[in-house]
Formats: C-alpha cells, structure tokens, sequence
C-alpha cells in the first residue's frame, strides 16, 4: 500500500525527494501518513480536493482486494524556526 501511495504522489509532486510516506499497520487497518513538500501541498490536495479524493479512492480500491480498511492523511511537514 505504501508504494502504491508513494508512485502515485511521486509522479504528481514538483519535490519527490521530499514526499515521505508512514505506514502503520493494526488489525486489518492501515493508516499512511503524507508528508510532501509545502509548495506541493496545493498539487495533492486539488482543486476542492479532487486529487486527494481521487487517491484515497485508489488506495481503496487496493484495500478492498487486500481484505483491509485504509487511511490516508495528509500532514504538513515540521519546519524548524531559528
């Protein structure tokens, strides 16, 4: 699942190297954590969210061929302040 997330948001991104993907796996549910560049943040969400629905209907897809329930939120990355 978390290479399936992370294909998908690598094509999209301007910053790939900055896309991270968390996966937590607990009793038939995965929850992923998205993490990408602050720039891109607008490119995976979409305009009114269009490309973050369109993802998390992928990824469902994909859980419900796996016989699991999935997640997928999106976090801002930590900036350090000086």
């Amino acid at each position: 699942m978390k290479d399936l997330l992370n294909f998908i948001v690598t094509s999209l991104v301007t910053k790939p190297e900055a896309v991270i993907v968390d996966e937590q796996r607990e009793e038939g549910n995965i929850n992923l954590n998205l993490t990408v560049d602050p720039t891109d943040m607008g490119l995976v969400i979409g305009k009114g969210g269009q490309t973050i629905r369109a993802i998390r209907k992928l990824l469902t897809v994909r859980a419900i061929a796996e016989n699991v329930r999935v997640n997928l939120q999106l976090t801002e990355p930590l900036t350090v302040s000086t």
